[in-house]
């Protein structure tokens, strides 16, 4: 099996509320949809999440990145060489993680459906079903504690609580969620950068002090400062997770041997996809440090490959792939069964999808092609009239309408 072509589309759904951080407020998952196709018409499906405000990328350098640079370096090679194919993705263009990590998962997605096998057995097989915690954005004391509260009565039993805007007030958060919620409910804390290192080893220690039993921290300072993240590990007794620092295998070498950090979260997106993120498992296995799958804002088809890395690796212990969860719809059938907190993984043939990714069209889903050639499904009978409208609009040489 050989490549032969690779497509890009854009898709966009609506979240249920603003997904706010300390670093960016978001209405909207807009992503790219990757299509690696094979010399016999298989196709693997990938995704890239463009946040500018972490990766440096956008939208456009994504789809240029990809049909510019990575597109004619890999075209021809067999699907099998993954060495190769990486070899030459990472050495055809620096950065550009998220546009490599579509690509990376489309090529995983073809390689295992080739072999027939689900790709979380491929890559571990280690388990067949894992927990999510859901994310909580940064607003006022009294949204979040109903949030908090909405969230654990929807079955959730982990929450991650976004703070970093406001540095003290965010004790006030944290200590109103944890009374709302009560002490079975586990609490993880995100920064996104927010804190200098000396505030976070004070917000951290009042926390302790109050005997919030808070479960991480999640980059408390900023992803370049490392000896600022090593002072808050070494002054506090919460864990300390490193997410924005660690991008390749070499960021996670430098996190864990200068004691930076407790625990390191792997992100697709940051990594340039699967076959980084395996080798971060490797040595975070290695040194005996427990990692975090994560995502950033993606829809479905992204979440379902980092579903697959986390169900496969032992070393992956916490996992915060609540992308879905935090949509208002579903917009892609097939892959991994997402209910609530609980993510199991589709025992067809590569990521789950099968042949084809089918999309809704019902429900306020915008999917745009760039190029002349590509494929869509369209769930529901009752929206047959879109898919005319789609085929009219943006040009798709296939649309199939599944009763």
């Amino acid at each position: 099996m050989i490549i032969k072509n690779i497509e890009v589309a854009e898709i966009s759904v609506p979240l249920v509320t603003p997904f706010k951080t300390a670093l960016r407020t978001v209405e909207c998952v807009n992503d790219i949809i990757v299509k690696v196709i094979s010399d016999t018409g298989e196709i693997g499906y990938g995704e890239a999440a463009p946040t500018a405000v972490i990766t440096g990328e956008t939208k456009e350098s994504i789809k240029s990145a990809i049909l510019n640079y990575i597109k004619p370096a890999i075209v021809g090679i067999e699907i099998d060489s993954i060495e190769i194919i990486m070899e030459k993705m990472h050495g055809c263009i620096l950065k550009n993680t998220s546009a490599k990590a579509a690509v990376d998962m489309a090529i995983y997605d073809l390689y295992s459906k080739n072999i027939k096998s689900p790709l979380y057995k491929v890559i571990g097989g280690y388990r067949n079903e894992i927990t999510t915690d859901i994310t909580l954005s940064v607003n006022s004391v009294e949204e979040m504690v109903s949030d908090s509260i909405k969230a654990v009565n929807d079955g959730f039993d982990i929450l991650k609580i976004k703070v970093g805007k406001e540095g003290e007030k965010d004790i006030e958060r944290i200590t109103e969620i944890r009374k709302a919620v009560g002490k079975e409910i586990k609490l993880r804390v995100d920064a996104n950068q927010g804190w200098t290192s000396k505030q976070a080893v004070k917000i951290i220690n009042a926390l302790e002090d109050r005997n919030l039993d808070i479960d991480l921290v999640e980059q408390p300072v900023k992803y370049h400062d490392i000896e600022g993240m090593k002072y808050v590990t070494n002054n506090t007794s919460t864990r300390i997770l490193a997410d924005e620092s660690v991008f390749s295998p070499l960021d996670a070498v430098k996190i864990i041997e200068e004691g930076a950090a407790d625990l390191i979260n792997i992100k697709l997106m940051k990594t340039g996809g699967i076959y980084n993120a395996l080798k971060i498992c490797d040595i975070a296995d290695i040194y005996g440090v427990e990692c975090m799958i994560g995502c950033m804002l993606e829809s479905k088809i992204s979440v379902s490959a980092a579903a697959n890395l986390g169900a496969a690796r032992k070393v992956i212990t916490m996992v915060d792939l609540d992308g879905p969860a935090l949509c208002k719809i579903d917009p892609v059938s097939g892959g991994p069964i997402f209910n609530g907190k609980n993510i199991k993984m589709s025992e067809n043939f590569g990521i789950g999808f099968g042949d084809k990714v089918a999309i809704d069209k019902g429900l306020h889903i915008c999917i745009k092609t760039f190029t002349n050639k590509s494929s869509l499904v369209v769930t529901n009978n009752n929206f047959r009239h879109l898919a005319a409208i789609v085929l009219k609009k943006y040009t798709y040489n296939i649309v199939t309408v599944i009763a």
